[in-house]
């Protein structure tokens, strides 16, 4: 019995020993792994953890990253999208241009074609007149068109340059006026210009190109501004630093406004406020966007104000060097500014009180009158006036009948019409106007320089008709000799025609040889030379140079004026360069031709 528990106890004995025994090796094992081999699967454990941020990371970069082209192809396509859309719309727009040039160019080929077949058919002077006149009007429009688009094409070559020299502000703006009196008078619209007394008299700038911007600027007002409508240009000092003068020049009418929508595209080449206005008003489309371009150029900047149906007001300010000319008093040292006085009847209140701020400032005591019943009552109060400026077109009656009654006031006052009709239209009218007392007119707008001729012509010392009588005198050149070098003989024929009134003798040369030939001849017989560019055999610069060799080798220097339809800053600076003192451009301006002629001649 006891051997059979022995026996089956012992298995149990052994196998709690062998348990013992593997459950010691057991904890030696992981106490030998817990020293040597733990710190090394916590490393792996470590690095496997990184391993997977790493690739969350990047998994992460990766989809922003395509997230990132997504939206680059996005915007570049979008961006070609739009590139095509501008394309598409600035090829329309230049087709319209297209459109637009060929109507603007043949309207007035077709006016000056027209115009010169019924002059040739007709027989009666005023149907010849009449023709002649449309023929100027269309040929000076067709020459604005041939202008934006050369200036257009400079300025896309990036070569539009300006040519800055001192000139007279005041006469740079009346020039301006002149230029487009007659489509003013063509619509019976009223023009006031203004220009501040603070201006400087003279200006360091380019006259031509500022002059440019102003007249397109004209132009529109009275092109988008109905019969009878009011154009008002503002000229004042904004700003004045170191000898900068900041000009500013608003341009405000009574038109058919602008929208906002059209005016975000006004400035903008080849374009106009809407395609129907090229169609019903005319136009390049060029003139705000090349005057917006020589704004820029002269430091400025220019803006339009207006709402459709009220309006505009085109604003622009350039800057320009103070002049260095001394401002001389536009009167004659002779006027008794002290024993003079002056009577304004005029109705519009601004242009009133504009024209006696000028006077005042020529030292002479003014009074003004919005009428004849307002002016008896001053001139029973302060006496007589040694002058009186009258507005010929106040409302309420004629003005012959209103001269009359102040000349049967005043016989001894001397009466200057105002008149913002055409001088064709005073013509008709100036005999009934004497005979009412009138004893000569002045041009709306009036301007100091004109306001004061008037007073030194009607109240200074040397009494009424001093004025013309040394006008006619510059502009006669008898005995006087010149040589015109010119290869078409058309414009020979012009200038001879245009300078018969003057007197002055002209010898002709068909090209720069034959010039050179006659001067050579004869170098004392010579006063003055026009000298065109392109002339066949030799040229103008050519001809020039040979000139001014002979004079090296006999002394002396005679003016050469460049005569030429070459007009780029590039080609005066040409012509200066090849040895000429001045430049003339064609078509020929008679006014610019004068200015020579008395320049070198008088």
């Amino acid at each position: 019995m006891l051997c059979s528990i022995v026996d089956k106890t012992l298995p149990l004995i052994d196998t709690v020993v062998i348990a013992d025994h593997w459950a010691d090796k057991t904890f030696d094992y992981r106490e030998k792994m817990t020293r040597t081999q733990m710190p090394l699967l916590f490393s792996l454990l470590i690095l496997l953890v990184a391993v997977m941020i790493l690739l969350l990371v990047m998994n992460h970069r990766k989809k922003q990253e395509s997230r990132r082209l997504e939206r680059i192809v996005y915007e570049r396509t979008r961006e070609l999208e739009l590139q095509t859309e501008a394309a598409q719309i600035a090829s329309n727009a230049k087709s319209e241009f297209l459109a637009n040039m060929s109507h603007e160019i043949r309207t007035p080929m077709n006016a000056i074609i027209g115009m010169t077949m019924l002059a040739e058919s007709s027989n009666d002077m005023e149907r010849v007149t009449y023709c002649l006149g449309k023929i100027e009007n269309a040929s000076t429009h067709l020459l604005g068109v041939i202008n934006d688009i050369l200036d257009m094409s400079k300025i896309e070559a990036n070569k539009l340059e300006l040519s800055p020299s001192e000139f007279d502000f005041e006469k740079m703006l009346q020039t301006v006026v002149n230029v487009i009196r007659y489509k003013v008078e063509e619509k019976r619209q009223n023009l006031a210009v203004f220009i501040e007394k603070e201006i400087p008299h003279t200006l360091i700038g380019d006259d031509q190109r500022l002059a440019q911007v102003i007249t397109n600027l004209f132009s529109n007002a009275v092109k988008f501004t109905p019969e009878k409508g009011d154009l008002r240009l503002h000229a004042g000092l904004l700003d004045e630093k170191d000898g900068i003068c900041t000009i500013r020049i608003a341009m405000t009418d009574t038109g058919i406004g602008v929208t906002e929508e059209q005016q975000s595209r006004l400035f903008s080449s080849f374009e106009q406020a809407d395609n129907n206005t090229s169609r019903k008003f005319g136009g390049t489309g060029l003139g705000l966007a090349i005057s917006k371009r020589i704004v820029k150029m002269m430091g400025g900047e220019i803006w339009i104000e207006s709402e459709y149906g009220q309006g505009s007001t085109f604003v622009f300010t350039a800057q320009m060097a103070r002049g260095g000319a001394a401002h001389q008093s536009h009167l004659h040292a002779d006027i008794d500014r002290a024993g003079s006085s002056i009577i304004i009847i005029e109705g519009e209140q601004d242009l009133r009180k504009y024209i006696a701020e000028i006077v005042h400032g020529f030292g002479i005591a003014c009074d003004m009158a919005a009428d004849e019943d307002e002016a008896a009552a001053l001139m029973k109060t302060h006496g007589p006036y040694s002058l009186c400026f009258l507005d010929w077109s106040l409302p309420g009656g004629h003005g012959t009948a209103r001269a009359r009654k102040l000349h049967e006031a005043d016989g001894d006052m001397a009466i200057v019409a105002l008149i913002s009709i055409s001088i064709s239209e005073w013509d008709v009218i100036e005999r009934e106007a004497k005979s009412a007392g009138v004893s000569g007119y002045l041009a709306k707008p009036p301007f100091p320089s004109s306001l004061a001729d008037s007073i030194n012509e009607f109240i200074g010392a040397n009494g009424p008709g001093a004025a013309e009588e040394s006008a006619d005198k510059a502009d006669n050149f008898k005995g006087h000799h010149i040589l015109l070098a010119e290869d078409i003989d058309v414009n020979r024929e012009i200038l001879t025609a245009l300078l018969e009134p003057t007197a002055v003798e002209i010898d002709c040369a068909e090209n720069g040889r034959e010039a050179v030939a006659m001067f050579s001849a004869s170098p004392e017989r010579y006063e003055m030379i026009f000298m065109d560019v392109q002339m066949p055999e030799m040229d103008g610069y050519q001809a020039t140079r040979c000139i001014r060799a002979i004079e090296k080798e006999n002394g002396g220097h005679i003016p050469i004026i460049a005569m030429t339809a070459n007009v780029f800053k590039e080609d005066v600076d040409k012509s200066f360069a090849s040895g000429m003192d001045g430049h003339i451009a064609k078509p020929l301006n008679l006014n610019e031709v004068l200015a020579k002629l008395r320049e070198y001649l008088g």
